[in-house]
């Protein structure tokens, strides 16, 4: 197995930490790591060598493990045959899986693998998620003017902030435990009304505007027109009773949803604070910009990148037992590589692949 440093601008997380790369080893693989490519995540060359591995070449590995999509150039390190696992981007960047397929690599794509109960430990999706609602419960905090939790002073009670945040699947769900945890009283809402109990357990109250958008393996389907126009009108009048909104809802390969509106944003309280984590898929608030914060009438729009990259030392250990779990299903019993398409896992995270001849590529 090989495991290249990350070259995408802003990237800290690697694909193996040493527990695991120690792991992959006992199993009787070879493992090359190319130097310096912990360094982001806080690991030094010596901790993979402690655990088995040896630094140089990655590329020539039967296996190639990365965390972001790899570009043209390295694309063509890719040797004919081997695999490929790793964050690819079938739906947002197809010319690279294209790209792979003509240089006859087979691609494993994490953020295909499907959302069945069996591969929930390779489910990097979710691991990730986790990190990025962590980390946009922290940046709320950060950018609001106001205090999270209720404090009582010789000076008096300060009530607790009021935090919304809409798409509650993992990164949400996460979202609205930690600014629990920080003293927000915390509301969550999302068109799929299954979630609504899971709202309620992390000490959340479940926002009902009586819409329902339920789509296929877990995601929300696109709502229509007439479903989209009711929901902005109710979320818009909402918005502005809150002195937080964390937005995480997407569509697979679609842009965004409008959640947050500009009149919602006018209606906030001047030192509000709006957490947009969609920003890269086009943003969930009208007036978020991907990548930058903002300020619009006194209220503070953050559309981070890649939050999972600003805390690289747990995402890619998460990151990386994802990336084992997956590997187990495709090695045999003496550690050989064997690819069972029969398997569902296998079959759905593969987005190219070899057949047994060169017309059925």
């Amino acid at each position: 197995m090989g495991v290249p440093a990350e070259t995408a601008a802003g990237e800290r997380r690697v694909a193996l930490v040493p527990k695991v790369v120690e792991r992959i080893v006992g199993k009787g693989l070879r493992v090359v790591v190319e130097a310096g490519a912990g360094a982001g995540a806080l690991i030094a060359d010596d901790a993979y060598i402690d655990a088995g591995a040896e630094i140089g070449d990655p590329w020539q590995a039967d296996v190639i493990v990365t965390v972001a999509p790899p570009d043209e150039d390295r694309i063509g390190k890719l040797r004919s045959g081997s695999v490929l696992i790793g964050f690819l981007a079938p739906r947002t960047e197809p010319e690279k899986i294209k790209a792979l397929a003509a240089a006859g690599v087979q691609g494993f794509a994490m953020e295909a693998v499907p959302r069945i109960s069996r591969a929930q430990a390779a489910d990097a999706l979710s691991s990730q998620a986790t990190v990025g609602g962590y980390k946009a419960a922290l940046l709320a905090a950060q950018h609001l003017t106001r205090f999270f939790p209720m404090l009582t002073t010789a000076a008096g009670t300060v009530a607790p902030a009021k935090v919304l945040v809409l798409g509650v699947g993992v990164a949400g769900l996460q979202a609205l435990a930690t600014a629990k945890r920080l003293g927000a009283r915390t509301t969550g809402y999302d068109v799929r009304p299954e979630v609504a109990d899971q709202v309620r357990s992390v000490g959340a109250t479940w926002l009902d505007l009586g819409i329902e958008a339920v789509g296929e393996g877990g995601y929300a389907r696109a709502l229509t027109d007439e479903e989209q126009a009711a929901q902005q009108k109710a979320l818009t009048e909402a918005i502005k009773g809150f002195d937080a909104v964390i937005t995480t809802a997407l569509v697979p390969g679609r842009t965004a949803p409008t959640l947050v509106t500009a009149e919602a944003v006018r209606g906030m309280k001047a030192g509000s604070v709006v957490i947009d984590l969609a920003g890269e898929a086009g943003g969930n608030a009208e007036d978020s910009v991907a990548g930058e914060v903002v300020v619009v009438n006194d209220v503070t729009l953050v559309a981070p990148l890649n939050l999972p990259a600003t805390m690289p030392e747990h995402a890619s250990e998460l990151y990386a037992r994802n990336v084992l779990s997956l590997l187990e299903l495709m090695l045999d019993e003496n550690g050989a590589l064997a690819l069972n398409f029969d398997d569902e896992v296998i079959a759905g995270a593969c987005v190219t692949r070899q057949y047994a001849t060169p017309e059925e590529n």
